[in-house]
């Protein structure tokens, strides 16, 4: 966390007060989870290398895989170290983790409104179909009317071709 030895001391202390963090509270990192963090991570060094920290720990002796803690284990990790150091970095992970349920809860307020819009417009949608199906028919233009015969025509009346006899 810190460039002094603020790491070990906190880890010297959570192998003390392993009963304080049940498995829902710190875990340690699976072999692959800690190679996709490493090559995922990348940050400056203090001194302006372009070097990462998690991309260069190949080159450190690292013996054992680290350990995360979720949101209630980082609240009891704030517990176990009494340094001002220590001290300061544990109000600001909390900062951190409070922030973090802040924008969680905004996307959740921002996600439910999306579903009511969606709503209403799939009801609009329904409501404009409708609409349209009924407006089609007008908006067609009239039909053509027929076109006069070219030529001479005669109407006469039909002859009868019955005639009645007379009794």
């Amino acid at each position: 966390m810190t460039r002094n030895c603020f790491g070990n001391r906190f880890n010297e202390q959570y192998r003390r007060n392993i009963d304080r963090f049940p498995g829902d509270f710190a875990f340690q990192l699976k072999p692959d989870e800690w190679a996709a963090l490493r090559s995922q991570i990348a940050t400056l060094n203090i001194d302006g290398s372009m070097r990462s920290q998690f991309a260069t720990a190949s080159k450190r002796n690292i013996r054992h895989l680290p350990v995360v803690f979720t949101e209630h284990g980082a609240l009891m990790a704030a517990n176990i170290l009494n340094s001002p150091r220590a001290v300061a970095v544990s109000v600001y992970v909390i900062r951190a983790f409070v922030k973090m349920r802040e924008e969680v809860a905004a996307n959740a307020a921002i996600l439910r409104r999306f579903a009511e819009i969606d709503k209403t417009l799939l009801v609009h949608d329904v409501t404009l179909r409708e609409i349209l199906q009924k407006l089609r028919p007008l908006l067609e233009p009239p039909p053509q009317p027929p076109k006069p015969e070219i030529g001479f025509h005669v109407k006469e009346d039909a002859v009868r071709y019955r005639v009645r006899k007379k009794n």
